[in-house]
């Protein structure tokens, strides 16, 4: 099926907000300047919101008003800027990038192969230029040379000049046309100069140009693929059915668009769980990796949550839907990974408008070239040899890849640690934090409580309370269930909603809820809470016994002590603000060692503390994961979540971390300093490469071979030192 023939509104989603959306595959992209032509060109048709191009996996998103415009003119729009669009599919992506690669590497064999053989040659001809070789041997290795470079640019330089015809076609530029412009002319000048029986050809620096240019095509092209295969990686866990348990106790494979929260699944041993959901009935051993970052299987049992994509290692497990088909976390780790592959930071806006500047400036500049030194006398000849080295030595491949380079780098350093980021300038403004304030529930503490006092109640108490509490679902009595290990309810229990539970057990009434529920005195509860100020309670109380208090609170996560010390001896300024009682503030804040910190803090209360450190010149890094939290993260100068945040929280935030370590905040702040550092390098590198390479190729010191070298050498040192993030020292 063609362009025109092809149905491209059944390819139409629709927003929330009621504007349409399409995703695309585009071909021929090969440079900041087609994505920035592909941007503003589509910018430019009415109702248009949003055109989005991924360099790296060529997918274009696409967002309009439907009474404005419609896929179709999207489609044709893309086609008259020189550039075929398909619905995007990862399977017909992965088709159509395995046979550009296989093209790529068939050129660049031929590239190699014909470019060492004229080299050789070419030797030939420069060391008996100087000694005796004869004009008839001369011309004879230079139609030899011919007869090589012909075929050997004719395929090997297809890439290039069919990306080049359809910029021209589209009357647009990209850098495709400079660099085959400066190869035909470089060969057919080298065709005239063999016919007139001159000393100097140029097949070598033709061929060369077009080996070096390759290699970076095919290199670029593998990381695209590297890319691909993980986001695939991804897709994979996603299940595409889940075996759904009827209310008359029958089951059956139902696809996950059909499953609704609230519904029972059945999940086998060796099986991965196709939603996010919490257990109603078995235990297990799950590989969740996926959210953790811990390999070690997790044991599991009633009122534990499970997600999407991890994996099932042991028993059978019925699992109470909470998300299905949308909204898992397996979605929520896709759509951050795609956000920030999408996103452009400043230093890449600089970089794109300096690339789309590069065609009409090369051009200029080597025409400029060609007709100074044809003024000054040295002949036609010379001056177009002068004016091929301009437009090669200018190609702005170190340019292209001066961020890029580092932000792959850099991303896949933090997504190694556990950080997924948001937004496309999240690097750049990490960088520059001098103060991080934590919010304290949920993100300085583990999200689920656990028992404080575990060592001062008797274990028969501790196992009725639990069976008790497996009959609650208040999260208080969900932390006390998972600390007794129980896993057999009591018979009968009754849940008295807000309150507590109620059971008879061995013909007496017991009773687990709040003290009030429970009948418990007033200075009774103030005594046990003067010893757990940070903790709530929940009280069990027997018929004839006295009642016994357990002190539930949210502990640290295992790593926040040793995290607060490191941030502080990097000469940070860290802070606390919460909306929890003063008392359990005061105490966190006592055992991280944090002077700095405010209670009973709503969202207005956090904002304002944020004005206040930004009044005074602070950039202020804010994490948090609670909904009061989600207007703070969006106020800071950068922001990040847990994965366990609620989904605003984590949209409002610029980076989300996994797993329960606090230790990604530190990890993203040096891996943002050193990345922020390799970006302004690599554009130092870039400008002073073309300040220093361009004036001397206008001047005629360089040859198109020399210039081809120059080229590429520039882009290699460019990715190198991006490279040095991976392998640098950690501070």
């Amino acid at each position: 099926m063609n362009v025109h023939s092809r149905d491209w509104s059944a390819f139409v989603t629709k927003a929330p907000s009621g504007a349409s959306h399409i995703e695309l595959a585009v071909e021929g992209i090969h440079c900041a300047a087609c994505m920035a032509r592909i941007e503003k060109g589509l910018g430019r048709l009415p109702g248009v919101e949003n055109a989005r191009l991924n360099l790296t996996t060529h997918r274009l998103a696409v967002d309009w008003q439907p009474d404005a415009t419609n896929a179709g003119a999207v489609v044709d729009k893309l086609e008259s800027l020189g550039f075929k669009a398909h619905p995007f599919d990862p399977g017909e992506m992965r088709g159509r990038d395995d046979a550009a690669s296989r093209h790529l590497l068939r050129a660049l064999a031929v590239a190699g192969f014909g470019g060492m053989n004229i080299m050789l040659l070419s030797v030939s001809v420069w060391s008996g230029n100087v000694t005796d070789i004869t004009p008839e041997t001369r011309d004879f290795f230079h139609w030899l040379s011919a007869l090589i470079a012909l075929p050997v640019v004719a395929y090997a330089g297809r890439p290039f000049f069919v990306s080049a015809w359809a910029a021209l076609k589209a009357r647009s530029l990209n850098m495709d046309v400079p660099i085959s412009i400066g190869v035909t002319l470089a060969v057919a000048m080298s065709m005239l100069q063999t016919i007139q029986h001159a000393e100097d050809v140029y097949f070598d620096s033709a061929v060369m140009l077009l080996f070096f240019l390759l290699i970076g095509r095919y290199l670029d092209q593998n990381m695209r693929r590297r890319t691909r295969s993980f986001a695939e990686n991804l897709a994979a866990l996603r299940a595409e059915t889940a075996r759904l348990i009827r209310p008359d106790g029958s089951t059956g494979d139902v696809p996950l668009s059909q499953v609704e929260p609230g519904m029972l699944v059945l999940v086998a041993a060796g099986e991965r769980v196709s939603v996010d959901g919490v257990i109603e009935e078995g235990t297990s051993e799950i590989d969740q990796s996926l959210v953790t970052g811990e390999t070690r299987l997790a044991d599991v049992g009633l009122g534990d949550r499970v997600h999407a994509g991890t994996l099932n290692a042991a028993g059978v497990l019925k699992v109470r839907v909470t998300a299905a088909a949308k909204g898992t976390l397996l979605d929520e780790v896709t759509r951050l990974l795609e956000t920030a592959s999408q996103a452009k930071s400043r230093y890449i806006r600089l970089a794109d408008r300096a690339a789309a500047l590069y065609a009409p400036l090369v051009h200029t500049a080597a025409a400029l070239a060609f007709i100074g030194w044809l003024i000054a006398g040295i002949g036609w000849q010379p001056s177009l040899v002068i004016a091929i080295s301009v437009l090669i030595i200018t190609c702005p491949c170190a340019l292209g890849l001066a961020i890029p380079a580092v932000q792959v780098v850099a991303s896949g350093i933090l997504f190694n640690k556990g950080v997924l980021l948001n937004s496309g300038d999240a690097l750049e403004r990490f960088a520059t934090v001098d103060t991080v304030v934590f919010d304290k529930t949920g993100t300085l503490t583990l999200p689920d409580a656990a028992l404080a006092n575990a060592d001062e109640v008797r274990a028969e108490d501790l196992e009725l309370a639990g069976r008790l509490a497996l009959a609650s679902r208040h999260p208080l009595a969900a932390a006390l269930a998972r600390a007794s290990g129980a896993r057999d309810p009591v018979t009968g229990a009754r849940e008295a909603a807000g309150s507590g539970v109620k059971a008879t057990v061995d013909g007496v009434e017991c009773r687990l809820g709040s003290p009030k529920f429970c009948d418990v005195a007033e200075d009774a509860a103030a005594a046990a809470l003067a010893l757990h100020p940070d903790a709530s309670l929940i009280v069990l109380a027997r018929a004839g016994a006295a009642p016994v208090l357990f002190a539930v609170r949210q502990a640290l996560r295992p790593d926040a002590v040793s995290v607060v010390a490191d941030l502080k001896r990097r000469g940070l300024h860290v802070e606390i603000l919460s909306g929890d009682h003063q008392a359990a503030v005061a105490m966190v804040a006592d055992e991280l060692g944090v002077a700095d910190y405010a209670a009973r803090l709503d969202p207005r209360g956090k904002i304002a503390r944020l004005e206040a450190l930004k009044a005074e010149g602070r950039k202020v890094l804010m994490v948090g994961d609670g909904l009061n939290d989600a207007p703070a993260l969006a106020a800071a100068h950068v922001s990040m979540s847990p994965v366990s945040a609620v989904h605003l929280s984590q949209a409002a935030a610029d980076a989300v971390f996994l797993g329960e370590s606090l230790a990604a905040v530190p990890a993203a702040l040096r891996t943002a300093h050193r990345a922020h550092v390799a970006m302004r390098q690599n554009l130092v590198l870039a400008a002073a490469y073309n300040c220093i390479a361009v004036p001397f190729a206008i001047a005629g010191f360089v040859t198109p071979l020399l210039a081809a070298l120059a080229m590429s050498a520039s882009s290699i040192i460019v990715t190198a030192n991006s490279l040095r993030l991976r392998f640098g020292k950690a501070d």
